[in-house]
C-alpha cells in the first residue's frame, strides 16, 4: 500500500517463541541470551548513546499529533516510544530524524535506527530494506456522506441494504463481499479515485476502503464526509506496518522482541484503540 498521507505532501497520498525441546538442553555459555544481546549499551546505534527514529515531515493526524513526532502523541509517536522503551530508552535518549517516505525503504546506508511512518510491509520493500514484526494490522473503513442515509449507522448489518462503492482487487473489495456481504451488488471501479467521485456525485451511499486511506478520503477528498466505522478484513495474507531497518541491521532481533512484547503485554491495542478508535472518528462496526 502507498501510504495515503505521503499524497498529502505532494498535494495529491504471531509472536513466535523460539523453545528448545525439554530433553534437548540448549548451552548458554555458546548461546548468550537475548537480555544480554539486547542491552542498551551492547546494541549498534547511528548516533551513540541515542535511539534515533525516522519519519517524513509534515506528520499527519491520527499519526502524529500537532505535526509533531517527538510529542509521544498520535499512534504512530507513541508505538515508537512505546518500542524504544522496551529497548531500554527513556524519552531523553530519543531523536527524531527527518525521512522522506519512500526514502525510509529505498536501498542504501539509513541514517536511523528504525523509521515509522505507515510503510506496509512487501516482498519488494523486504529486499531493500529489513522489517520489523508488524505493529499494526490495516483494517477496512466505511466512509459516507455526513447526514446521509447510512452516515450513523453503528453496526455491519445495519449495511445491508446500502450500495457501496469499492475499487477491484483490493483488500477492501473482498471485505464488502465477505464481512459486510450487503444485499445488492457493490459499483466496482478499476481506480480508486473513480470510487471516491462516485460518493462525491452521491452515486453510492458509501465507499469501503483501508482506514488510513479513509483517513485521507475525509481530510482532503471528499468534503463533509465521516469515517461510518472500522472492521477487520478476512482471507489472505493481512496487510502490516513494520518498522524500517536498514538491511542486515543488528537491530531487528531487538526491535522484533520489543514489538512482541508490546503486543504480549497488550499495548499496541491499548494504543491502537486510544489515537485509531473513536477518538479518531473511527469506531469499530461488528
Amino acid at each position: 500500500m502507498a501510504r495515503p498521507f505521503m499524497l498529502l505532501a505532494v498535494g495529491a497520498m504471531a509472536v513466535v517463541v523460539g523453545c528448545a525441546p525439554v530433553d534437548e538442553p540448549v548451552s548458554t555459555a555458546a548461546q548468550p541470551s537475548v537480555s544480554t544481546a539486547c542491552t542498551k549499551e551492547q546494541l549498534k546505534l547511528v548516533n551513540s548513546g541515542k535511539l534515533t527514529i525516522g519519519t517524513d515531515k509534515p506528520a499527519f493526524e491520527p499519526w502524529f499529533k500537532g505535526g509533531d513526532p517527538s510529542s509521544g502523541q498520535g499512534f504512530e509517536s507513541a508505538v515508537a516510544f512505546a518500542v524504544a522503551g522496551e529497548m531500554g530508552f527513556d524519552r531523553s535518549e530519543v531523536q527524531w530524524s527527518t525521512v522522506k517516505f519512500d526514502s525510509a525503504f529505498a536501498p542504501g546506508v539509513k541514517q536511523f535506527d528504525f523509521d515509522v511512518n505507515q510503510v506496509s510491509i512487501t516482498p519488494e520493500r523486504a529486499k531493500a530494506v529489513d522489517f520489523s514484526k508488524g505493529y499494526y494490522t490495516v483494517k477496512q473503513a466505511l466512509v459516507a456522506v455526513e447526514g446521509s442515509k447510512f452516515a450513523g449507522a453503528k453496526s455491519l448489518a445495519e449495511l445491508k441494504d446500502a450500495k457501496i462503492g469499492v475499487q477491484v482487487g483490493t483488500t477492501s473489495f473482498n471485505a464488502v463481499k465477505e464481512i459486510i456481504r450487503p444485499t445488492a451488488d457493490p459499483n466496482v471501479y478499476n481506480e480508486q479515485i473513480d470510487a471516491v467521485n462516485a460518493l462525491k456525485n452521491n452515486q453510492v451511499d458509501a465507499l469501503v476502503v483501508d482506514l488510513p486511506t479513509a483517513f485521507y478520503v475525509t481530510a482532503a477528498q471528499v468534503e463533509k464526509s465521516k469515517i461510518v466505522g472500522q472492521f477487520s478484513s478476512t482471507g489472505g495474507v493481512p496487510e502490516e506496518f513494520g518498522l524500517v531497518m536498514e538491511k542486515g541491521s543488528a537491530l531487528k532481533p531487538c526491535v522484533d522482541k520489543a514489538v512482541d512484547t508490546l503486543k504480549a503485554k497488550g499495548e499496541l491495542a491499548k494504543i491502537e484503540q486510544e489515537w485509531l478508535g473513536s477518538a479518531a472518528g473511527a469506531p469499530e462496526l461488528k
